[in-house]
């Protein structure tokens, strides 16, 4: 038996936070991440497949788990932790919390197993400990107090026992070294001596005690915590936080910090992204195809390279760089995001429409590739599935008014009882439940 789960649900269940602070959706990182993330959920028994490490853009540092689907983690938490490990005991605690029932206890308790009301109820909790304002949290939450909204990620004592426990457990049966959870503690054990308006968010929801801390040193050293630091996991973590860098700093402070990465691919790429920040297109994808000679099978370093070219207005030359990514990967619903625009960009609009479709169908947080694909239905004739792709992004993005309007115009001249005309039902389904 498949346990299938609308639309208007799923758009609950990971849509809020990227409202409330602004998803990071890159090809590169996501990568990176769940390169690091891989081991610890097979250690815990989830699927890599399944559990997706989202990005959070928010300086605050931060991790949290709303439902079994994902991780999300702040852009502050990995550009405060000095090493893999220490984000990959961050992803462990956080996969602990999935593994040992938590969250679904707690939704089960809350009466939400199946409630598109309570998954945005759950969701406007985490919204509020990711930081976000009380207005938007409140918004989705409705006929729920402030104070429940902020509870509803803080962790008992026994939770956060156990999910240390079993964090340490995961990351040892990974052959990682555990010390990373001992950096996590060190970072926020004196949190606590802060009232809770000037704590962290992450130290809010899980506080961490002296008691706490004495124990997590015990677990490490039961597990074996000597275990050297991993070149490859090093890696990925500093070519994530490499391209965080690259997108987010002036591009001079780019240059200077580029000199000091450990690999000379990582070098590049930011160099690559500083120069097509600066509008130096040329040299940009001169940088990138340095870069490519070296990774020639590298998908994600392809992506970037297509998007260099596709802002520059290359956009034939953005297509091949965007296909081969996509030839080498070709399950990577962002990568054929990109591929999509790309196609789109050069007046390909029918294949464009096929690549946005499949990116879509294998994941639908994308909220570009919902309004590209708009764009490629209304190019090619098809009024009613381009109101449909419409309808999808704005309840994507929380603007349910909006995507109500669409929602009954797809309806109106789609088939009845079609896939489609389904998900049409599903988007108006949720901006009723958000009327009440």
């Amino acid at each position: 038996m498949r346990l299938l789960i609308s639309f208007a649900i799923m758009l609950s269940i990971l849509s809020l936070p990227a409202r409330a602070a602004g998803l990071i959706r890159d090809p590169d990182i996501e990568h990176s991440l769940t390169q690091l993330a891989r081991p610890v959920l097979q250690a815990a028994g989830l699927s890599p497949n399944q559990v997706k490490i989202l990005l959070i853009n928010d300086r605050v540092p931060n991790a949290f788990v709303v439902d079994n689907r994902a991780i999300f983690i702040h852009t502050g938490m990995i550009t405060r932790l000095k090493s893999a490990e220490a984000l990959q005991a961050v992803i462990a605690h956080e996969a602990a919390h999935i593994a040992n029932g938590h969250v679904a206890r707690r939704m089960v308790q809350a009466g939400t197993r199946r409630s598109v009301t309570g998954l945005g109820i759950a969701l406007a909790a985490a919204a509020a400990a990711s930081g976000a304002n009380s207005s938007a949290a409140g918004a989705l939450a409705i006929g729920v107090s402030s104070s429940a909204q902020r509870s509803f990620l803080r962790h008992s004592r026994a939770e956060e026992s156990s999910a240390d426990q079993s964090a340490v457990r995961y990351l040892a049966a990974s052959g990682i070294s555990t010390r990373g959870a001992i950096e996590v503690h060190a970072i926020f054990k004196d949190q606590d001596a802060l009232s809770e308006a000037r704590q962290d968010p992450y130290a809010r929801s899980h506080p961490f005690t002296r008691d706490r801390v004495r124990a997590m040193q015990a677990y490490v050293a039961s597990y074996g915590g000597d275990r050297p630091y991993s070149s490859d996991s090093a890696y990925w973590f500093e070519r994530a936080k490499g391209k965080l860098w690259a997108f987010q700093q002036a591009p001079k402070s780019t240059l200077r910090r580029a000199k000091d990465m450990p690999s000379a691919d990582i070098t590049l790429m930011m160099q690559a992204v500083a120069q097509h920040r600066r509008s130096q297109t040329a040299n940009a994808a001169a940088t990138m195809q340095r870069l490519l000679k070296a990774r020639p099978k590298d998908a994600q370093y392809h992506e970037l390279l297509g998007q260099i070219l596709l802002e520059g207005r290359q956009f034939n030359a953005a297509v091949n760089a965007y296909g081969r990514a996509a030839k080498l990967n070709p399950n990577d619903a962002l990568i054929l995001g990109g591929y999509g625009r790309a196609l789109l960009a050069s007046g390909r609009t029918k294949q464009a429409e096929q690549t946005l479709e499949t990116a879509r169908a294998r994941d639908f947080r994308d909220p570009s590739v919902l309004r590209d694909l708009g764009s490629a239905y209304a190019k090619n004739g098809k009024p009613a599935m381009a109101s449909l792709a419409v309808a999808e992004r704005y309840a994507l993005i929380g603007r349910l008014e909006d995507a109500e309007l669409h929602a009954k115009r797809a309806a109106s001249r789609l088939s009845t009882g079609s896939g489609p005309w389904q998900r049409a039902q599903d988007v108006l389904s949720a901006a009723q439940r958000h009327k009440k």
